[in-house]
């Protein structure tokens, strides 16, 4: 009886039977979820201005906090302040999305990232 699969494979999928396919599968959603619960319970902070400003993101980019020295508060200089917090926010969303792609680069799924 001829095996079934694909010409020149050795049956199934490169010899692997479909069964154990979706065994690992199944395996790799179940790491998958447990790597993404696992990023969104972690926090990432960044600071900016020498530590004057800093901003706490959650895994899943939540901003949590942010802390702002009060010799930094100038009135006459708000630009500089709102520049500090954007600089200090985006480089803790920048550690986030750099946890993602070290964490996720393993499955190699196209579409993930």
């Amino acid at each position: 009886m001829a095996k079934r699969g694909f010409p020149g494979m050795g049956g199934g999928f490169g010899g692997m039977n479909i069964n154990q396919l979706m065994k690992e599968a199944k395996k790799m959603q179940a790491d998958l979820e447990k790597s993404q619960q696992e990023l969104g319970n972690k926090d990432f902070s960044a600071t900016a201005g020498g530590g004057a400003i800093e901003a706490i993101v959650s895994g899943n980019k939540v901003l949590k906090s942010i802390k702002i020295k009060p010799e930094v508060v100038d009135p006459e200089d708000v630009d500089m302040l709102q520049d500090l917090i954007l600089t200090c926010v985006n480089e803790a969303l920048k550690k986030v999305d750099d946890a993602q792609s070290s964490e996720f680069g393993k499955y190699n799924i196209p579409g993930i990232m």
